[in-house]
């Protein structure tokens, strides 16, 4: 396909094809609009990019984002510290939060065990998991990992680690299709999947 573009309009295009569920068309139509936009609203969305990565960070107990070193969650003593949902990364426990009726707190693996892509349990964040548990007395972790082979094999792995330990593992109801990604579930089915959570160990 010959390239009509001029250049900035074209790395624009490019961006925003990288961003989920983002096509060629939905690219251009975006593209086009932001050079619409006031000189002023388009340094400000530069600017809101760059401040994203300049203060966002991940949680030092649980791996989640936020602008200080313990995110508002963990922080929160009127939630139940000993109930910890494990998930694959931020963007489920945004899901999870957005439901509303969960009180306990999450850890953050960000990412998932995969030989194939050659991903280890040690190159994600497990082992700040085991760290956090032994302080707490009989909590109970609920597994919210999607039913693919490398959240199986995550889920597998965690029950291993915890087998010998005195800790409640759960996970998620099978009311969740197979495969599906945790943050493109609704409301209704995220929340039941919880309440009926079962116990795997």
């Amino acid at each position: 396909m010959k390239n009509v573009y001029p250049e900035p309009i074209q790395l624009l295009m490019n961006f925003f094809k990288k961003l989920p569920g983002v096509g060629e068309k939905n690219a251009e139509r975006m593209a086009l609009a932001a050079i619409e936009l006031p000189k002023e609203e388009l340094l400000t969305l530069s600017d809101t990019v760059q401040k994203i990565k300049e203060q966002l960070k991940n949680c030092s107990i649980c791996g989640h984002l936020t602008t200080e070193d313990i995110c508002p969650i963990c922080s929160d003593k009127n939630r139940n510290h000993n109930m910890i949902c494990v998930v694959e990364d931020p963007k489920s426990v945004f899901k999870f939060e957005n439901v509303g009726n969960y009180n306990g707190v999450y850890h953050v693996l960000n990412g998932l065990i995969s030989p194939i892509e050659n991903i280890g349990p040690e190159n994600i964040n497990l082992p700040s998991l085991v760290k956090r548990t032994e302080t707490l007395k009989k909590p109970e972790i609920i597994l919210a990992l999607k039913s693919t082979i490398e959240g199986e094999t995550t889920t597998l792995y965690i029950k291993k680690i915890f087998e010998k330990k005195d800790i409640v593992i759960s996970r998620l109801s099978y009311g969740i299709p197979m495969g599906a990604e945790i943050d493109y579930l609704d409301i209704i089915t995220l929340d039941k999947a919880l309440e009926d959570r079962k116990k795997i160990s």
